[in-house]
């Protein structure tokens, strides 16, 4: 214990990401407030599958709750029923075991029906790819809409991949 206790004082804090521009921050919340109203006219309900992650995008996409990104009070609200879901986000490699119940969301979510991939795993199988209990990323089970690159994704590159497929779709 004392080993890492000096370490740690040797070493001192490592930011683990950078703070992100408050400006751009700022910028990407405010295009997405006016993006939705303008291409739903209500709020987005996403419907989120861990179809075999390690949790590292779940973090990143629970630190959209905080104060900092406010999704929740932005109108964009995660749901627990796919049949009230207007985007379905799947992190992590799709496991054997997770294939039927990812299809079964995605076949119970009203049209139209928008996939996002988050993170590497969800777009190609990430360090998983290959193995014996893994189908592959997400595009090998379902229909992608959009991939968002990153081990994890940053929670602005999220944002911004919200209002790519938005804009898409809209």
């Amino acid at each position: 214990m004392w080993h890492i206790l000096r370490r740690v004082a040797r070493v001192g804090l490592v930011p683990t990401e950078p703070v992100p521009e408050p400006a751009a921050t700022a910028a990407a919340r405010e295009d997405l407030d006016a993006e939705l109203l303008r291409l739903l006219g209500r709020a987005l309900a996403v419907r989120l599958v861990d179809a075999g992650s390690c949790n590292g995008c779940e973090f990143e996409l629970n630190a959209l709750g905080n104060a900092h990104y406010n999704l929740e009070g932005r109108g964009v609200h995660f749901v627990a029923s796919p049949r009230h879901a207007d985007l379905l986000l799947v992190t992590g490699p799709v496991s054997l075991h997770m294939r039927d119940a990812l299809l079964r969301t995605y076949e119970a979510m009203p049209e139209p029906r928008l996939v996002v991939a988050v993170g590497d795993c969800a777009d190609c199988g990430g360090e998983f790819a290959g193995s014996y209990a893994v189908c592959g990323g997400v595009d090998a089970v379902l229909p992608v809409d959009l991939r968002i690159p990153g081990c994890p994704p940053s929670p602005l590159q999220v944002l911004q991949g919200l209002l790519q497929v938005l804009r898409r779709a809209g």
